[in-house]
């Protein structure tokens, strides 16, 4: 039976991984179009993909910022303006 200092310790490393994730690489691959930065069709006669709409969520750009990052970027702020 695991220990809570087990516990933890796994939670202790994944958050330490998690934010070293987010600040090697901040943005993440969209989720609504998977990173391709439109909805991707699948033509009906040919069966070839096709671009389609571009994605409002990322504006088509297939990127995100992660919600770590998000949160870094808001303590930081907070944190300028209460030390002008």
């Amino acid at each position: 039976m695991p220990s809570s200092l087990d516990a933890i310790t796994g939670l202790i490393l994944i958050t330490l991984c998690y934010s070293a994730l987010c600040a090697a690489s901040p943005f993440g691959p969209c989720r609504k179009c998977k990173g391709w930065g439109a909805k991707v069709r699948i033509s009906r006669f040919t069966g070839q993909l096709k671009r389609g709409r571009t994605c409002r969520r990322c504006g088509g750009y297939g990127r995100r910022i992660r919600l770590g990052r998000r949160l870094y970027n808001a303590a930081s702020r907070l944190h300028r303006a209460g030390t002008r």
